[in-house]
């Protein structure tokens, strides 16, 4: 019996040690030590410099959140507590995001070299706490040292096809956050809806951000909903999300449209278009709900012919536009999309045709990049950089643009070796709008992307040497919203996809493992259940 017993607490301090650690994305160097550190509600948080306040907030809000533990901060060290340090004088990485987690049966610390990689830390103490509620939570012991691979690791989604509220945007923030990405894409303007305020254009709103019905089902539908549709988000309301993701080390990149997917802009202003006594136009066998005369916001999905007339009103219009966003976000990125603008009407517009032969232009994709270069003009004398879809490669790329490759990897493999910054966004690998299983139950845009594959994904292409390479900043999953008209949609298609990305964005190439990954899932899949998000259970199939 004595035998028995020491055999059990033996069993005991190997569970306690750390031996169910799960920590996703995988770290650079994880050692798991016996023992565990117990959190109470005496617990304290200490912060050895104020600028980590963010840190210990953000802290504080999911212990409370989701154990209904309130922890207080104290700039007094003591025994028991959870320590954030900042400090240059640890053994880390050359990387200002490196940090390092101790976990002892006294103390948990967190070294960072700056507020940002203490910020990371603190995700990976949070993959420690257990999955269920208890009184108190046991932390193994552990050793972490870590920082990511990349320094561009992003999330897009777009509220242009579907609005969604602020609550939700910040929550979207947090799921980037969790999962240490630092990048928040935010697609603001369609041909379904103009979402963000601009004070000089008020019927950019007014107009713009309504649309009298959604189509039923899949492009073309069958049927339209007659439901209107609505929303923006006011400058007051940007303010504050973007104040919100900067507290949590997150760089917001606002997308303006241009030139094309610019329906919801020409329908509110339709000098916009370079035919605006033009009724739009209704894409076959589409079921519209209201007036057909006019310019409208578009009700269904796909491109649309009727763009931005590159005149001298739509740049002053554009440079307006540009001016109050670039007063909202302090990202030194602004992205103009820039993708799928079809040149019709360019085509047939004789001012058009007269400004290619005025500028020397060869043809019509000259002219996109005219347009391109003459935005990123005025977005560099104004201290920003322009961020454009790979179709801003056509015609010439502008002088000091940086591309997202989405339509495979060519695009980025081209700018690269061109000497021009790239974020890979492949549809085939990063688009998780893509069903995730083959026989999918949720309506989705198409294709097939299941997690695995998802997971396999490497942003630095085989074609690239070494010093081409070191312009791949990294890659973004991108969620584009026809199909998702609510938050739990989003939630579905993002998760485990997004949490797979992650590892593949932060943890060093040699670390990564399938085999590992698919080991720590249903752990992955008890934090959501913490979380109480939606997601897809189960492999693909």
């Amino acid at each position: 019996m004595k035998r028995l017993i020491v055999i059990l607490g033996l069993l005991s301090n190997l569970i306690s040690s750390g031996q169910e650690v799960n920590i996703t994305p995988k770290p650079v160097s994880l050692t798991i030590r016996e023992g565990s550190f117990a959190i109470t509600a005496k617990t304290k948080i200490y912060l050895s410099n104020r600028e980590l306040t963010n840190s210990a907030l953000f802290l504080k809000k999911y212990l409370q959140e989701f154990y209904g533990m309130t922890l207080e901060s104290s700039s007094k060290e003591s025994p028991g507590d959870i320590e954030l340090i900042l400090t240059s004088g640890q053994k880390m990485a050359d990387n200002e995001d490196a940090y390092s987690l101790q976990a002892k049966t006294q103390h948990v610390r967190i070294y960072g070299k700056t507020p940002r990689s203490v910020f990371y830390g603190i995700q990976t103490l949070i993959q420690l706490l257990p999955t269920e509620h208890t009184n108190t939570i046991q932390i193994p012991a552990v050793d972490v040292s870590d920082y990511p691979r990349f320094s561009y690791r992003g999330l897009m989604l777009d509220c242009g096809r579907h609005f969604f509220s602020v609550d939700f945007i910040k929550k979207y923030i947090d799921f980037i956050a969790l999962h240490k990405m630092n990048t928040f894409h935010w697609h603001l303007t369609e041909d379904q809806g103009w979402r963000i305020e601009i004070r000089k254009y008020p019927r950019l709103t007014a107009t713009g951000s309504c649309r009298n019905g959604t189509i039923i089902g899949h492009h073309p539908g069958i049927g339209n909903d007659s439901i209107r549709n609505c929303g923006f988000y006011s400058q007051q309301q940007i303010r504050d999300v973007v104040k919100y993701a900067a507290d949590r080390y997150i760089n917001i990149i606002p997308e303006i449209e241009m030139p094309g997917h610019s329906s919801a802009a020409i329908a509110a202003y339709p000098q916009l278009s370079c035919f605006p006594d033009e009724n739009t136009q209704i894409s076959k066998n589409v079921a519209w709900e209201g007036s057909d005369s006019g310019k409208q916001v578009q009700q269904s999905w796909g491109v649309y012919k009727d763009v931005y007339c590159p005149s001298d009103f739509t740049f002053t219009f554009l440079e307006n536009v540009l001016d109050e966003v670039m007063e909202l976000f302090p990202s030194k990125y602004i992205h103009i999309g820039g993708d799928e603008c079809p040149k019709d009407f360019w085509k047939r517009s004789s001012f058009c045709q007269d400004l290619i032969k005025q500028k020397g232009l060869k043809n019509e994709e000259a002219l996109q990049s005219y347009f391109i270069q003459r935005i990123e003009k005025y977005i560099n004398s104004r201290g920003r950089e322009l961020i454009g879809w790979d179709e801003i490669l056509e015609g010439g790329l502008a002088p000091n643009a940086t591309v997202m490759s989405w339509r495979g990897e060519q695009g980025g493999i081209d700018a690269a070796k061109q000497q021009h910054h790239v974020i890979m966004t492949p549809g085939a690998y990063v688009y998780l709008d893509h069903s995730q299983s083959k026989h999918d139950d949720s309506l989705t845009i198409g294709g097939f992307l299941p997690l695995d594959k998802v997971y396999s994904y490497e942003p630095v292409p085989k074609e690239l040497n070494s010093e081409e390479a070191k312009y791949i900043l990294g890659a973004q999953a991108n969620i584009w919203t026809e199909y998702m008209a609510y938050p739990s949609k989003v939630e579905y298609m993002i998760f485990p996809r997004l949490t797979a990305l992650s590892e593949v964005l932060w943890s060093p190439k040699g670390a990564k493992s399938w085999e590992n990954f698919q080991k720590r899932l249903p752990a992955i899949e008890k934090r959501y259940d913490l979380w109480q998000v939606s997601y897809f259970r189960g492999q693909s199939n």
